[in-house]
């Protein structure tokens, strides 16, 4: 029997991010093209102390992680615990190095974590679709997170199909302070929008030839988020981050998901260097950090 597992989870940007209009039950249809990136949090899963229930803890960046049933990766291992025939006490831990709130998936990530792991850690042979349905359940960002690569979301962003691409994407994320809530983000791109004609959600074909081609600069001029404007008005500081990191040779900027991250395409390597440094000298971000993609989803990285 294994003592635990650790399992390694990315963040995600949006390549593009298509809004519906709200629906009847208040949520929005949207139609998503995710990027897993190499920034990541890593969920250790192991068999809790008798009558311990499911537990967490978490080091890193853990400011406004909540560690109650509220959190994602609890919901998660609940989920888990009462589908199937397993011990009833697990111990999580996570170490996080995804943003809270920024836009780039960092709680259904780790849900995914936990997920995969508890699969892992009690040999349960679970089917990776099988895996991705059980976490639609949850949330609808956590199934891209167990895939992860490139794909497109539709639905809730939920219904994935992976995306014909090829190459590497080189990137720098600039993160903020202080998060953004997504639904506040969702309501104030409604409030935006009143009295337009929104038009069903879609992807691209420019997007998704320039996948196939693999190329950046193409990919770049397509990025788009409907999100963008409602997270600039709520935290009208990212037009400055925006600006700056295109000033600084960007070949293209979308905020990430809800925000606040900014995500800055670049061509290569030694630019990443140069605009991160510019980033984090430039007094108006966080921190900045370099990033590739496609990678992994969640995957076991380590056995205890």
């Amino acid at each position: 029997m294994k003592r635990g597992v650790v399992v390694r989870v990315p963040a995600k940007v949006n390549l593009q991010l298509s809004v519906g209009p709200v629906s009847p039950d208040g949520y929005h249809e949207i139609a998503t093209v995710f990027q897993a990136v190499s920034l990541f949090d890593d969920v250790t899963v192991k068999v809790g102390d008798d009558g311990s229930g499911i537990t967490l803890t978490a080091s890193g960046i853990t400011s406004g992680v909540p560690l109650d049933s509220s959190n994602l990766a609890v919901r998660a291992a609940a989920l888990m615990v009462n589908r199937y025939d397993i011990p009833k006490d697990i111990a999580l831990h996570i170490k996080k190095e995804i943003p809270v709130a920024g836009g780039m998936a960092g709680g259904s990530a780790d849900a995914a974590g936990v997920i995969v792991g508890i699969d892992a850690l009690f040999d349960l042979g679970i089917a990776r679709d099988e895996l991705e349905k059980l976490a639609s359940e949850l949330g609808s960002d956590i199934p891209f997170s167990i895939s992860g690569g490139i794909a497109v979301g539709r639905g809730r962003g939920d219904e994935l199909t992976p995306a014909l691409s090829r190459g590497t994407y080189h990137w720098v994320l600039a993160t903020s302070g202080q998060g953004l809530s997504t639904p506040a983000v969702y309501q104030e791109c409604d409030r935006l929008r009143e009295g337009m004609e929104i038009a069903r959600p879609g992807v691209s074909d420019a997007m998704m030839q320039a996948l196939r081609a693999g190329d950046a600069q193409a990919v770049g001029a397509a990025m788009s988020n409907d999100l963008q404007a409602a997270a600039c008005s709520l935290k009208p500081a990212l037009r400055l981050i925006l600006d700056v990191g295109n000033d600084y040779g960007a070949l293209a900027s979308v905020v990430s998901g809800s925000g606040p991250t900014v995500a800055f395409l670049v061509d290569d390597e030694e630019r990443a260097l140069d605009l991160t440094v510019a980033l984090s000298s430039s007094g108006v971000v966080a921190g900045a950090v370099r990033a590739t993609g496609p990678v992994h989803g969640a995957r076991v990285v380590e056995t205890l």
